[in-house]
Formats: structure tokens, C-alpha cells, sequence
């Protein structure tokens, strides 16, 4: 029993060494940095963005990001990283991905520096739940939990972890779709910005149909990322207990 749950630890838990968790305070200070780091991360990746002319919601790095923090941290510390990464910009921080009608006018690519994330908060009128992009912040929380309670269940490796990484790029779909057809319906703006025939069409062509080449090249390089930095984890710690 007790090999199987370690076999089926998610990478976090494997890369960091048990001797430096003494107590259950210094486990919930080194959970706390670990989400941190990764939800600034994710942050990190939504700086890797294109333009679609077609659409308000451009192509970035964060499904990458997201499916990549579900699988190593599991479903309660990767669930809390996206969690944490909508908190940070819905007061304030420029963590979401840049607003290209607004600051990046004169370019269809932008790779991370000079920085221009952009932050909705809350309680301003056209803040965060006017984003046309905010169903999908929210999704990446639904599919980073989903995908790290797959990974404990030992679906991070091969030939699972394709279909556990495919299954959250689908949540967060699940959430951004709706969510995007509800913007569309209700702002004049957004719809008339966005090309379709009728709130349907223009959600599909304005949220689905031009991400999906790019969510499917990220989704072969996720799977490829997970069990490879897996199996370079436990030949490093192979290496270890040799020299030990």
C-alpha cells in the first residue's frame, strides 16, 4: 500500500525533499510559496499572447500553464494557484493576459516583456465580470482541480495523461463558452465586434474555433513535459541514493 501511494504522489511532492517538512506548519508554509510561485507562473504564461482579429479573447500561454500547474501540484494546490492568479487581478495586479485593443496596438504577438498584463477588478463597471475572458480565468480553477485529482489518482503518466489533459482543456471550455455567450448577448460592443450570424455562432467563432490548433499543440506538449521532468526527477533522486 504504502509503495503504491507513493508511486501515485503528484511531481510536487516528489521534487521536494520530505526532510524539510518537520511539522504540519512548515508543510502549510511551503504548500503557501508553491502556490504562489506557480499561480505568478501562470501569470508568466498569459504574457505569451496573439491577436485574433476575429475575437476579444486572444491565444496565449495559460492553458499551457494551467494543465501543467493541475498536474504537478494535484487538485487542491492547483485549483488554489489559478484561484489565487484570478484574485491578483481582480484586485488590481497586471497578471492577465495583455489587452491588445487598449495597449498593444501596433503588434499581433507579445512574448512576455516589456510586461503589459492588464488586471479587471471587481468593483469597477466594465471589470471583471464584463471580461469576455473571464469564464475562462474561472475554468482554468475547475480544470487545474480536475486535472490534479487525475494525477493523484495516477493519471500522469503515460498513456493517460494525454486524456486527463485533454479532459481539462474541455472544462475550460465548459465555463468560458457560456460565459463568453452571456458578454455577447448582453454588450452591443462585444457583439457587433465579433462575426456570426447570431450569439451562437459568434460565441463559437469568437471562443472555440480559433483556439483549437493551438490547444492542440499545447496539450502534445504537456504531455510530453509531465512524464518527461517525472522520469528526470526520479533518475536524479536514483543518482542521489547511488551517492548517499
Amino acid at each position: 500500500m504504502e509503495a503504491r501511494i507513493n508511486q501515485n504522489r503528484v511531481l510536487i511532492d516528489q521534487l521536494i525533499p520530505i526532510s524539510i517538512i518537520r511539522s504540519q506548519t512548515m508543510k502549510w508554509v511551503v504548500d503557501i510559496i508553491i502556490v504562489i510561485v506557480f499561480s505568478l507562473l501562470v501569470a508568466l504564461s498569459a504574457q505569451v499572447a496573439f491577436r485574433i482579429p476575429t475575437t476579444t479573447v486572444p491565444i496565449t500561454g495559460q492553458t499551457f500553464g494551467v494543465l501543467l500547474t493541475g498536474g504537478v501540484l494535484g487538485s487542491k494546490r492547483g485549483a488554489s494557484s489559478l484561484f489565487l492568479y484570478m484574485i491578483f487581478g481582480m484586485i488590481g495586479m497586471p497578471v492577465f493576459a495583455p489587452n491588445f485593443s487598449k495597449v498593444l496596438t501596433d503588434t499581433n504577438f507579445h512574448f512576455i516583456f516589456p510586461w503589459h498584463g492588464h488586471s479587471s477588478t471587481i468593483w469597477e463597471s466594465s471589470g471583471f465580470l464584463t471580461m469576455t475572458s473571464a469564464g475562462y480565468i474561472i475554468g482554468f480553477i475547475l480544470a487545474a482541480y480536475v486535472v490534479g485529482l487525475l494525477a493523484e489518482k495516477g493519471w500522469n503518466r503515460k498513456p493517460r495523461i494525454s486524456l486527463t489533459l485533454l479532459i481539462g482543456n474541455l472544462l475550460v471550455y465548459v465555463v468560458g463558452l457560456p460565459w463568453l455567450a452571456y458578454i455577447i448577448s448582453t454588450n452591443s460592443g462585444v457583439y457587433d465586434y465579433i462575426a456570426g450570424s447570431n450569439v451562437l455562432d459568434k460565441t463559437l467563432k469568437g471562443g472555440l474555433y480559433p483556439f483549437i490548433g493551438g490547444d492542440a499543440v499545447k496539450l502534445v506538449f504537456a504531455s510530453l513535459a509531465l512524464p518527461g521532468v517525472a522520469t528526470l526527477v526520479r533518475r536524479l533522486k536514483v543518482d542521489d541514493d547511488k551517492d548517499s
